[in-house]
């Protein structure tokens, strides 16, 4: 009883009794181990205490302090030292590399390089369709060809190595990606310019292939005799090489060129990977099979029903480029109808799962897979609808009520209905057939979230399976979405480009030469631009014939030779011209001429403010063989309006009181002169037959109607041009000469400004 109660009072204690033995006894433990030993000693040269025998005695002590004989007599022999500074050198920093792409310096590699093997004889008729069928699909697609004509297809990379041998060739090709592409790509497939390739299946191909394999992937085939052991894939059905294939080979292409010798190309390579690589062909790896079908002469992809066909990756031999392209057109409607099966099965997992959703049906928004509308936040926002029939349209651009309905809109509301009644039909068939008759009532907007929306009230006549028939009304929703964004690849372009500015000068522009000259020697002389500016004297044929007694330019050219002598490397030349009817494209025919092909001309007015900012767009915005730029220049408004009973300030602003972008003026224009030439070759049919038409047309409508160039249109900021009435030629065309009076009209002022210039005289008129 009395043992029970002391161990219960003691049970609390215990731990801590414990504790304070195992300290003591630690304590015990570790003063052995530090304690100095009783033999004299010393300290050595790096602080560590050593015994006579030079042994370790114990751990080192920094703060311990030697009181032994032996101690004083060192510290009586103790002589101090005074060690010189030395400041240490500054080696220059290394200046670090930063790679220009993020990729290079994180060593990311891209999927894919596709390289075709094609010939002089080929190169513009089977090389130019596969560029056409494969290179949107894939990101470098380069041809290699032993020699080549002057011409190159445009977009088209073109390797040539200056020899027709088919075996040296292969090996060249082998060698430039090794040297070019071998660190920037994981997979190479190489084909023949007479194999179509389904480049969206080869995409899917790599994909699913692990990038460190050692891989020689196709159509396998026997050697020739079959002397050999091992197979090599046939070039007619292209194949692919892995990146670690490639760098194992790399050390022995020489040697594959000096001793290998076949008559076939595809069979060359293939002893040369089985020698030095030991890898053979294969056409399955990891459950991934290369698909490939020989096609026969003269077949209908159409017509072609072999399941070999359909999943094929590549169908050779082509024949022709028609074929090419009547293969292209088969697998895109086959791969297509894919995609649409695909959105069908997601819009179906979309709907069941919304049936569990906390709102229901409620929650898939429709279409299923589109984003939601548009949900404005104020009023302004709102989104306008605007209202169509077949034949007319109720908001026109140039404001009037009612327009007739043509071009594209005509061909955009034929295919909405052509589209709802397919719908429609699809839904209700077999029980009922439906027919249009007529649309009573069609409403659209542009929602920038999701795309055109329509709605359309269609009048319907129903016919049922018994025959019986009646006329209803059916209102249908559709929307037309936005596709996916794309970059579209352009070419390469630089602000180091001259651009030559020409200015035409006619007798009634002579006042504003030297406004021009003043702001254009600032913004270009003084900052020395790179550019050359040229006038154009235009002198009527009276003037003509009197130019040596009474020049009317005399006092121009009097200009321009004071500023040549006030910036002396500045030279700015001059061409006079005659003609009785002036006309932009005779003065270019005369100006193209005496330029190189290469030259950017940029067509400007004496109205103009040019300055660095614009140049530089108008290099950038001008592309050889691609595209023109005509830019839309800043309109100020006539300051007796736009300023009236105001002082007019020191400086004009962009702000609406002040002018507007003038969309109906196309004086100005950027274009290089190659492709001028080209536009102009294209209408001398036209010019045979009508030569008023040079009289009729401006450059504007000139590179729209017989150039295939995109014409760049846009607003430009750094473009002013002061108020001063414009003279319209009566003898240009009808749409040129309103597209005149238009300007005028517009340049006077704002509808507020003009609305209160009439209000007070009104109020004038009155009092």
């Amino acid at each position: 009883m009395r043992f029970s109660m002391l161990i219960g009072l003691l049970r609390p204690i215990g731990p801590v009794i414990i504790g304070i033995s195992l300290g003591f006894t630690l304590s015990l433990l570790s003063v052995s181990w530090v304690e100095e030993s009783c033999d004299i000693n010393f300290i050595g040269d790096e602080g560590i205490i050593l015994s006579q025998d030079g042994s370790l005695k114990g751990a080192r002590r920094p703060n311990s302090i030697s009181t032994g004989n032996d101690g004083e007599e060192e510290e009586e022999d103790f002589q101090p030292r005074i060690i010189p500074y030395k400041p240490v050198k500054q080696s220059q920093p290394k200046k670090l590399f930063r790679a220009k792409y993020i990729s290079t310096e994180l060593g990311i590699r891209e999927r894919l390089f596709v390289g075709i093997l094609t010939s002089k004889n080929t190169i513009n008729s089977l090389g130019v369709a596969v560029n056409r069928t494969i290179s949107h699909h894939l990101d470098n697609v380069v041809f290699f060809t032993g020699t080549r004509s002057r011409k190159i297809p445009h977009g088209m990379v073109v390797v040539t190595h200056g020899d027709e041998r088919l075996i040296w060739n292969m090996f060249q090709t082998i060698k430039y990606i090794l040297e070019h592409y071998i660190t920037e790509y994981d997979w190479f497939y190489l084909a023949q310019d007479d194999t179509y390739t389904q480049a969206d299946r080869i995409k899917a191909l790599v994909e699913h292939l692990s990038m460190d394999r050692v891989l020689y992937m196709g159509s396998p085939e026997e050697f020739i005799g079959g002397e050999m052991q091992g197979r090599y894939c046939y070039g007619g059905f292209g194949y692919l090489l892995s990146r670690s294939l490639l760098l194992r080979l790399q050390p022995f292409l020489e040697n594959c060129r000096n001793d290998i010798l076949s008559a076939r190309h595809d069979e060359w390579l293939g002893r040369c990977i089985i020698d030095y690589a030991d890898t053979n062909c294969v056409e399955e790896f990891e459950g991934q099979k290369y698909y490939y079908y020989e096609m026969g002469k003269n077949s209908d992809p159409s017509k072609e029903d072999n399941v070999q066909f359909k999943n094929a990756l590549t169908v050779h031999p082509v024949s022709d480029p028609e074929q090419m392209y009547r293969l292209h057109k088969h697998f895109t409607e086959i791969e297509l109808q894919k995609t649409y099966e695909e959105i069908e099965k997601l819009q179906a997992e979309i709907k069941n799962v919304s049936v569990v959703a906390f709102e229901g049906n409620r929650s898939a928004l429709w279409p299923v897979g589109i984003n939601p509308p548009f949900e404005p936040k104020t009023r302004f926002e709102v989104l306008r609808w605007d209202y169509f029939t077949e034949d007319q349209v109720y908001s026109c651009i140039d404001g009037s009520p009612k327009c007739e309905l043509r071009g594209i809109d005509k061909l955009d509301v034929a295919d909405v209905i052509e589209t709802a009644m397919g719908e429609l039909n699809k839904k209700y068939k077999p029980v009922l057939h439906l027919k249009k008759q007529q649309l009573i009532n069609g409403y659209r907007r542009f929602d920038p979230t999701r795309g055109m929306e329509y709605t359309l009230d269609l009048q319907l006549e129903v016919v049922n399976q018994k025959g019986h028939s009646r006329s209803i009304t059916k209102r249908v929703h559709l929307v037309r979405p936005l596709s996916r964004i794309e970059i579209i690849p352009m070419p390469y372009v630089t602000e180091a480009t001259r651009v030559h500015i020409i200015l035409p000068v006619s007798l009634q522009d002579r006042e504003q030469v030297h406004q021009f000259l003043e702001v254009y020697a600032t913004n270009a002389f003084e900052t020395s631009e790179n550019a050359i500016l040229t006038f154009l004297f235009i002198y009527d044929p009276i003037e003509a014939q009197q130019v040596n007694q009474n020049d009317i330019f005399a006092s121009v050219k009097a200009q321009i030779s004071a500023y040549e002598h006030r910036y002396p490397t500045v030279k700015v030349p001059w061409i006079s011209v005659k003609s009785g009817s002036p006309s932009q494209i005779k003065f270019m025919d005369i100006i193209s001429k005496k330029h190189p092909v290469d030259t950017l001309f940029f067509i400007a007015t004496v109205k103009t403010s040019i300055n660095s900012e614009f140049l530089n767009r108008c290099r950038m915005n001008s592309i050889n063989n691609w595209q023109v730029f005509f830019p839309i220049h800043f309109q100020f408004y006539n300051p007796d309006i736009a300023y009236h009973n105001q002082p007019l300030p020191n400086t004009m602003d962009l702000v609406k009181e002040a002018g507007h972008f003038d969309r109906s003026s196309f004086t100005e224009a950027c274009f290089y002169n190659s492709d001028y030439m080209a536009t102009r070759t294209r209408m001398s049919s036209d010019v045979q037959e009508n030569e008023e038409i040079l009289e009729n047309l401006d450059i504007y409508e000139m590179f729209v109607k017989y150039s295939g160039l995109h014409v760049f249109r846009a607003v430009e900021p750094d473009l002013h041009q002061k108020y001063s009435y414009q003279p319209c030629n009566p003898r240009l065309s009808e749409d040129i000469y309103q597209r005149c009076v238009q300007s005028n009209l517009d340049s006077l002022g704002s509808r507020s400004q003009l609305a209160m210039l009439l209000f007070e005289q009104e109020q004038g008129n009155s009092t």
